[in-house]
């Protein structure tokens, strides 16, 4: 039997505060109707013995004390699912959209099931450890930080850098090296909308959208549903790896946009405030999305994340990356210098890593050649960015033939290895020739991190 409340203790921008009167659940879904017959949707996120706190997914202006009742419904918020979500576009609510008009559209999904957005992790016994790439198409992922299916590989960026446009190029290229299903859950949070609309126009363009979900948020959505927006497409992509076998891979942007909603909600809590304001709790909220990846013992499917979000000031020390970065394997850092350059991706290769690749290139994934390879290009090019600092003061004619060969070798290796156009896709092959095209520019004696049989069969 549900319990309906006629008065409202509080009302504190999306909080409405109830006296607890009766066993609600945490995460319950409530009704709240006006007056007018107006109907509005609400989720209890706190319970003490005198309080119920209830957050609204709309906003609450026009809500009043005695204006409204507040029904709970005794059940939480569950995401409709089924394969006839295969290329369409949804809001946080997972109610199919019009991107152009954000108009909800009058054909639902054919529902196969429903199940609840807050899911549990994956239990670590019951985990297989990741073994099989992905392919983006982008010499700087695939060659030096390869993407692992199963992984969460997070992409650090800053304002205004070509975040946008390296996502929107991952989702449109990506693929696995078998012939298995592969599916891309798209999710974007707190948007603006013309960013929507240009992320699915690529898409389109990709003529790949038939393999792409997109959930979209955006950015006059209320704080409610972008704290959901995750939830809801890591449902969607634990559906289509689990329940339908499939491989997905999950490209979210912008968790930075998720953790102010989260810092908003907490001060409208009155919770004690932690590192720059964020709550004490903002690793927990983080790990139960990340930890949402992986794959599971005896099941064929994988979920993999690719979650991006930028640093305030490009502080990598803030609490969202420093967070982030305890809890995945590894990151993408971007660099401001280099998108001064023109060099895209503007990837900072120094300050990125990938901690799963090591386990799963090589012969019988990429090629035999490519860990050597990786290991050399960043060396080589870690010993260039030193030289570079050292010609700047004693000038290029003070260096020896090896030094110059290196300061050569690092102009390049930006120029035609990182650097390549936003619709350029490379497989691994072309990547890793291209990745010898540029070590050969060394002599042989400077390539001290590739075995001899691969320098006699690949060095140009």
């Amino acid at each position: 039997m549900s319990v309906s409340y006629k008065k409202i203790s509080q009302i504190i921008g999306p909080l409405i505060f109830l006296q607890n009167n009766h066993n609600a659940q945490y995460g319950e879904i409530v009704k709240i109707v006006m007056d007018n017959g107006e109907e509005r949707n609400g989720e209890v996120i706190k319970i003490d013995e005198e309080v119920i706190l209830i957050e609204v997914f709309e906003d609450t202006k026009g809500l009043s004390s005695v204006n409204s009742e507040v029904r709970f419904t005794n059940e939480t918020f569950k995401l409709k699912l089924s394969k006839d979500m295969l290329g369409g576009t949804f809001n946080s609510l997972g109610k199919p959209i019009d991107i152009k008009t954000r108009k909800i559209l009058k054909s639902d999904i054919i529902q196969e099931l429903s199940r609840d957005i807050n899911s549990t992790p994956i239990n670590p016994y019951a985990r297989d450890y990741p073994t099989e790439v992905i392919q983006t198409g982008i010499s700087g992922i695939d060659g030096l930080f390869t993407l692992v299916r199963g992984q969460k590989l997070p992409i650090f960026s800053g304002q205004g850098l070509s975040h946008n446009e390296l996502a929107a190029q991952i989702v449109s290229q990506a693929k696995v090296l078998t012939e298995e299903p592969f599916l891309i859950i798209f999710c974007g949070i707190g948007v603006i909308q013309d960013q929507a609309i240009s992320f699915i126009d690529r898409f389109k363009e990709s003529g790949n959208i038939q393999n792409i979900i997109s959930f979209i948020n955006f950015a006059d959505d209320p704080v409610m549903e972008r704290l959901m927006i995750p939830h809801v497409a890591l449902t969607a992509s634990e559906f289509f790896a689990f329940d339908k076998e499939m491989h997905v891979l999950v490209v979210l942007i912008d968790m930075t946009n998720y953790a102010e909603a989260l810092r908003e909600l907490s001060l409208s809590k009155e919770e004690i405030p932690s590192r720059k304001g964020y709550p004490g709790h903002i690793y927990t909220d983080f790990a139960r999305i990340y930890e949402r990846t992986g794959l599971i013992k005896g099941k064929k499917g994988s979920v993999t994340q690719i979650p991006i979000l930028t640093m305030p000031n490009d502080d990598i020390t803030h609490p969202i990356p420093d967070t982030s970065g305890y809890i995945t394997d590894g990151q993408l850092v971007l660099s401001r210098d280099l998108e001064k350059k023109e060099i895209y991706p503007p990837l900072e290769v120094l300050a990125s890593i990938s901690r799963l690749m090591k386990d799963s290139i090589g012969q019988n994934t990429t090629r035999e050649d490519h860990a050597d390879l990786s290991s050399q290009l960043i060396a080589s090019y870690s010993k260039a960015l030193d030289i570079r600092d050292l010609a700047s003061i004693v000038g290029e004619d003070s260096l020896d033939p090896n030094q110059k060969r290196l300061l050569e070798f690092s102009d390049v290796f930006e120029k035609k290895f990182l650097n390549q156009k936003g619709i350029e896709n490379r497989d691994f092959t072309t990547t890793l020739n291209l990745g010898w095209e540029i070590a050969s520019m060394l002599s042989k004696s400077q390539l001290t991190r590739i075995k001899t049989k691969f320098i006699e069969k690949y060095y140009q």
